[in-house]
C-alpha cells in the first residue's frame, strides 16, 4: 500500500510542479519515447538474467506491493508451533516427531497451526532440522553452521531479485540519453523548419532524459528496495525457527527456547512474551 500511495506522491509532485511553473502537460506525451526507454530496459533485463529471476520478479513486485506476508499474528502461531514441537520431543522423545516430520501435511500437531501449514517453504525447512534430530543430530555448533548456510543461500536466490531490478533502475538515466540523443537526430533531419517547429522537436528529445531519470529514481529505484526489505523481513521468519531450533538442541526448556525465537523477531511483528505464555497455555496436547 505504501508503494502505491508513495508513486502517487511521486507523480503528483513531479506533474503538479511542472504544471505549477506553467508548464504543459502535452509536450510530455511522447509515446515513443517512453518505449525506447522502456523497452530497450526491459529488453536489457531479460538479457541479463536467468529466467528463475524472470519467473520471480512479477511476483516480487506484487509482494513488496502487499507488504511482508508475516505479521504479529503469524509470528504469534509460529512460536506456538515451536513450543508444541519441543514441548513432545521434552516429553516424548525426538523420535516422537518422526510420524508428523514425515507426512507433515497429514500431522494433527501441524493441523492446529494452518497458516503454517500452508506456507510450503517454512515446512520444509523445519521439517528438514527435526529430522535430522529425529535421526540423532545433537551438536548445535554443527546445526547452526548447517542452518546459516541454507539461509545464505535462500536470502542470495531471493536478493537477485532485487538486484536484477536496481541494475535496471541503473541503466534507465543512459537509456533515457538514448531517447534523447535518437530525438536530436530526428530534430537534425529538420533543421530548416520554422524556430516553434523545431523547438518543438528539441522539447520531445529532452523528455527522453526526462523520463529515464524519473522513471529510475522515483519508480524502478524504490521498487528494488521494497522488495529487498520485503524479502528481509520475510526472511526473520526463518531466522525465528532458527533461533528456537538451537536453544532446543542446547537443552532449553520448551518456553525458554520460545523465548530465544521470539527475540529474533524485529520489535514491531515481536508479540511480547505475556502473550506468547497465554497462547501456548491455550493449546492442546499432541
Amino acid at each position: 500500500m505504501l508503494l502505491i500511495v508513495g508513486s502517487i506522491t511521486v507523480i503528483g509532485c513531479v506533474l503538479g510542479g511542472y504544471v505549477a511553473l506553467g508548464g504543459h502537460l502535452e509536450v510530455l506525451w511522447q509515446p515513443f519515447e517512453f518505449v525506447i526507454i522502456v523497452g530497450a530496459a526491459i529488453g536489457a533485463y531479460m538479457i541479463a538474467n536467468p529466467i528463475t529471476v524472470l519467473k520471480k520478479s512479477g511476483g516480487a513486485v506484487i509482494s513488496a506491493i502487499k507488504g511482508p506476508r508475516y505479521n504479529k499474528q503469524a509470528f504469534l502461531e509460529l512460536l506456538s508451533l515451536l513450543y508444541t514441537v519441543f514441548r513432545l520431543a521434552k516429553t516424548k522423545g525426538m523420535l516422537a516427531l518422526e510420524q508428523h516430520v514425515e507426512n507433515p501435511h497429514d500431522s494433527a500437531m501441524f493441523a492446529q497451526f494452518p497458516r503454517f501449514a500452508k506456507d510450503h517453504h517454512a515446512m520444509t525447512f523445519l521439517c528438514d532440522y527435526l529430522r535430522l534430530m529425529t535421526l540423532g543430530t545433537e551438536n548445535s555448533f554443527e546445526v547452526e553452521s548447517l542452518i546459516d548456510e541454507e539461509l545464505e543461500t535462500h536470502a542470495a536466490e531471493e536478493h537477485m531479485v532485487s538486484h536484477a531490478l536496481q541494475t535496471m533502475a541503473d541503466g534507465m538515466p543512459a537509456l533515457g540519453i538514448v531517447a534523447a540523443v535518437l530525438g536530436v537526430i530526428k530534430t537534425m533531419g529538420a533543421i530548416t523548419e520554422p524556430p516553434e517547429v523545431l523547438g518543438h522537436l528539441i522539447g520531445g528529445a529532452l523528455v527522453g532524459t526526462f523520463l529515464g531519470v524519473w522513471l529510475s529514481y522515483g519508480f524502478i529505484a524504490p521498487i528494488a528496495s521494497a522488495v529487498a526489505n520485503t524479502h528481509e523481513a520475510e526472511m526473520r521468519y526463518l531466522h525465528c525457527i532458527k533461533a528456537g531450533l538451537l536453544a532446543h538442541l542446547q537443552g532449553y526448556p520448551p518456553a525458554v527456547s520460545v523465548e530465544f525465537a521470539r527475540k529474533a523477531l524485529q520489535s514491531h511483528v515481536r508479540p511480547t512474551f505475556y502473550e506468547v505464555e497465554e497462547a501456548t497455555q491455550k493449546l492442546q496436547p499432541v
